[in-house]
């Protein structure tokens, strides 16, 4: 573990994340935050282009809907990472939790998303499934670098709407991942 990884699970275990609460019809989710060295960097996916999925095409974090067969969001974090990138992970890399977040909009799909962060020894092989385009580790010294955090257009449900979010060669992460890159980033 490096010391940028000590400090923040040192942070992590100190921090009492906000927990979501929904309504019955509230959809729980959970993503891995992967953090690995040489340099510092955590693990962003490019999801696939798929009919149907609120979040196609965007750039994100393994993760996706608890299964009913989940005993509980760690676990659900741990088997979509399994599916979406091939890395099993193992429960005692986990570091702690950043608070849950959901969409803002009104009109968005109800879901809340509870981020897992995990700490890796190294880069592992990551073997993509179909539902993501591609994986790739940036730096956190990137994404800490004001000239790549800035606002953006982004047209959502029919209107063009301005977010804050990381302009990476790569494409621009906005939403959800920008508010849980920006949570991590504040423990540093």
């Amino acid at each position: 573990m490096t010391t940028h990884q000590a400090r923040l699970r040192n942070a992590l275990y100190r921090y009492r994340p906000l927990a979501g609460s929904g309504a019955a019809e509230t959809v729980w989710a959970a993503v891995a935050v992967l953090l690995a060295p040489d340099p510092d960097a955590v693990l962003l996916i490019h999801r696939a282009e798929r009919s149907g999925d609120p979040w196609s095409g965007h750039f994100g974090l393994p993760g996706g809907r608890r299964d009913p067969g989940d005993l509980d969001l760690d676990e659900t974090a741990r088997r979509e990472t399994r599916e979406e990138i091939g890395l099993d992970l193992d429960p005692a890399a986990q570091l702690g939790l950043l608070d849950d977040v959901w969409p803002r909009s009104a009109a968005a799909v109800p879901i809340i998303v509870r981020p897992f962060v995990y700490s890796l020894d190294q880069r592992p092989p990551l073997r993509t499934s179909a539902e993501v385009a591609e994986a790739f580790w940036v730096p956190l010294d990137v994404l800490a670098d004001p000239a790549n955090y800035r606002e953006a257009r982004v047209r959502l449900q029919g209107r063009e709407q301005d977010f804050p979010g990381y302009h990476l060669p790569q494409g621009l992460v906005w939403g959800l991942t920008e508010r849980i890159l920006t949570a991590l980033l504040g423990l540093r």
